[in-house]
């Protein structure tokens, strides 16, 4: 069942930030709060439970991300959509 308001949007962008390739990825969804930002990355956690998932989708990007030298970082607003920024080196 399609959820209440905007239609969903995802936009993915690309820049180059030397010594990283930036892949930014962002969309009008749900968001997370603040205090659960730090955590979002981790095994198993979840912050919207009325949608599907297992939480270990972003524990598995951020460990591949890591183990190849990047990072990767969010920015989100409740209500607003998320923004990940995945920085890949050369």
């Amino acid at each position: 069942m399609p959820r209440p308001g905007p239609p969903p949007l995802v936009r993915i962008s690309y820049e180059l930030a030397p010594p990283y390739h930036v892949l930014t990825v962002t969309d009008n969804g749900l968001g997370i709060a603040d205090t659960h930002q730090e955590q979002l990355f981790g095994m198993f956690r979840r912050f919207h439970n009325h949608v599907e998932g297992s939480g270990i989708g972003l524990y598995m990007v951020k460990k591949m991300v890591d183990n190849a030298g990047g990072k990767i970082m969010v920015s989100s607003q409740v209500g607003v959509g998320s923004s990940f920024q995945v920085y890949f080196r050369h």
